[in-house]
């Protein structure tokens, strides 16, 4: 990093070099804003020509001052990837103070990233800041979230308007509003993060191959005295699922892969223990039975991932134990 750099944007590919070459042009206008900013695209092993694509992009555009493909050994999950750049930037004597994570399938909107910085600079006692979003056609995605707890399991899997609105203090998705507001965890799309929290309680959790990762980081930020905060004036488009297709609003639903179950039970017992994780599970499924028995009696379409309830089951702690479970580098 040079030295003054005020901001480290961190992009991980996997797959996706075209989606990210889109971001890269989208963060060129944001430079006069930040000064020295770098950008580093780590290429997480994708096995396909994005290595390539990558460099040719940036060389072809006149990028090379301020983005940098930093290849990874293999595809080791998302917070792997994320402190594949972190780590170095980290151990330099010019880290910069507040280090972004910028999903590729994404594009900044004017000032997003300044409008975060000015936020940090102002609020010293925040650790963690992230952005509004809107999907491709420009309608407003702006949400945020609770961290996951029993109750919230409950009305996850029970979906029922009358019990959601009992239990509104304690379901994890929030609707935002279009004013600044602390809390418990934002999506990795477009998080900020403020230097000394890494010093404070490490990276990113690689025991997650990807989801949950960035709820665990804010959980552990928050138990150190850290403060997140949900930042309307900062606006990114994100188009939710590209890498994975679990989120994908696009087409039918995907079946959820192994590495979504076992990261959310990773999450349960890493941080709440067994009796806790057995009671979410417990909950989830009492809840998603009663769910599907009144949806068949009022036939209602099916909407969830093919094989959803069995593999909920079977990935649970009654089935699987009560040790976090741990990827693997060929996940």
């Amino acid at each position: 990093m040079p030295p003054g750099c005020p901001l480290m944007v961190v992009i991980v590919n996997y797959r996706s070099a075209n989606l990210v070459v889109n971001c890269l042009r989208s963060l060129q206008p944001e430079l006069p804003t930040l000064p020295n900013m770098r950008v580093v695209v780590v290429e997480n092993d994708s096995g396909d020509d994005s290595l390539d694509t990558l460099k040719g992009a940036i060389a072809t555009e006149g990028w090379s001052e301020w983005a940098t493909v930093l290849p990874a050994d293999y595809n080791g999950g998302y917070a792997y990837g994320n402190n594949f750049a972190i780590r170095p930037a980290l151990a330099s004597p010019n880290c910069p103070p507040y280090i972004l994570l910028l999903n590729p399938d994404t594009a900044v909107r004017p000032n997003a990233l300044k409008a975060l910085v000015d936020f940090m600079d102002k609020n010293p006692k925040v650790g963690i800041s992230g952005s509004s979003f809107e999907d491709g056609e420009g309608k407003p995605w702006s949400i945020a979230f609770r961290f996951p707890n029993v109750l919230g399991e409950l009305d996850g899997g029970l979906r029922l308007g009358v019990v959601s609105k009992l239990l509104s203090n304690f379901v994890v998705a929030q609707e935002m509003k279009g004013v600044p507001c602390q809390v418990d965890w934002l999506p990795g799309a477009s998080m900020m993060v403020r230097r000394e929290v890494f010093d404070d309680i490490g990276l990113m959790d690689e025991g997650y191959f990807l989801y949950y990762e960035e709820t665990d980081f804010c959980l552990q930020a928050r138990r150190a005295g850290w403060l997140c905060w949900y930042v309307p004036d900062s606006r990114v488009m994100h188009i939710a699922g590209q890498s994975t297709g679990v989120t994908s609003k696009n087409g039918p639903p995907k079946r959820r892969p192994q590495y979504w179950f076992d990261s959310r039970r990773r999450y349960f017992l890493k941080n709440h223990g067994f009796l806790y994780a057995a009671t979410s599970d417990a909950l989830w499924i009492a809840g998603y039975s009663l769910w599907q028995l009144r949806r068949v009696v009022q036939r209602k379409p099916q909407a969830d991932p093919p094989m959803y309830f069995s593999d909920f089951v079977q990935n649970s702690v009654f089935f699987k134990g009560g040790k976090p479970p741990e990827h693997s580098p060929s996940t």
